[in-house]
């Protein structure tokens, strides 16, 4: 089952919808007939790569509206021009316009997180490095904000801190030093989990490599500073590099020869694409289509 039918999903859908509807369209319920039918169509009103085109029906099923029919025009990863058709909907008009904005809403927050890592992805091209994401994600939405990430071609970090060891800065400072958290770590920890040590200086590095640290996180350091600790690790661990990455730095930091580069803008600074739900009744005529829909 895909990520987007789990029960996490569901109720943050359930939650948008309660949020959004409360008691009911009180626009739609007092302007438009019960009888009328429409076919909407989603469309992009800028470039962008798309993400999350199959979680519309779960929308449509968590808000119970049966009548509404969804056709995806496209598939998620694609790579679409402004004014592509992403997807079309019919059923009754008072349906289409009461899930509107629930619609775009999570649409557009997805193909935001995704189009923005597509750009990372695409500027460290021919390099060795991956493009990873972090926790840095809205509340309640991890699960969709890293499956953006993957459908942008990014790859996922720890979901959550019960999914890998992490040995970050405050753990350091609370333990007494690189070596001894990472041996309480690595005796807690069950073989299966590799554990990753924050370092911000050469001299941490090399305290986590005489330590045996698996992953080695390199903070905030000089591009000049990341391809000495590379030099240095040679080999003997994954490296990642971490700090105030941009999508201007991020080809520096690359070519350094790090195998990871982590990016908390992907998920906490992604703008949202713009979509817009364009309406129309059965027989042609315009009801809405209008940009920017409140």
């Amino acid at each position: 089952m895909s990520v987007l039918h789990g029960a996490g999903v569901r109720r943050l859908v359930r939650l948008a919808l309660d949020e959004d509807l409360g008691r009911g369209d009180a626009t739609t319920e007092a302007t438009v007939a019960a009888a009328a039918r429409a076919a909407a169509r989603i469309v992009a009103r800028r470039p962008l790569v798309l993400a999350g085109l199959p979680l519309v029906p779960v929308i449509v099923e968590q808000a119970a509206r049966p009548s509404i029919e969804v056709e995806p025009k496209r598939a998620d990863g694609a790579a679409v021009e402004s004014g592509t058709v992403l997807l079309e909907l019919r059923g009754a008009a008072a349906d289409l316009l009461a899930l509107e904005r629930v619609i775009l809403n999570f649409l557009q927050r997805l193909c935001g997180v995704a189009t923005l890592t597509r750009r990372y992805v695409e500027a460290v091209a021919g390099t060795r490095a991956r493009i990873v994401d972090t926790r840095k994600t809205v509340p309640g939405w991890r699960l969709l904000d890293k499956y953006a990430v993957a459908v942008g071609g990014g790859t996922n970090h720890r979901f959550g801190l019960d999914d890998g060891i992490l040995v970050k800065d405050n753990h350091i400072v609370a333990c007494g030093g690189i070596r001894p958290a990472v041996e309480r770590a690595r005796a807690g920890a069950h073989h299966l989990l590799k554990i990753e040590v924050e370092c911000e200086t050469l001299a941490e590095v090399d305290e986590a490599l005489g330590v045996g640290a698996e992953v080695i996180l390199l903070d905030n350091m000089s591009p000049a500073e990341l391809a000495a600790a590379v030099a240095r690790i040679a080999g003997r661990a994954l490296v990642e590099a971490s700090g105030g990455i941009t999508l201007a730095t991020v080809r520096e930091v690359a070519e350094t020869g790090v195998d990871l580069i982590s990016v908390g803008a992907l998920t906490h600074s992604a703008p949202a694409a713009d979509l817009a739900m364009d309406l129309a009744l059965d027989d042609g005529a315009r009801t809405g289509g209008r940009r920017g829909r409140r």
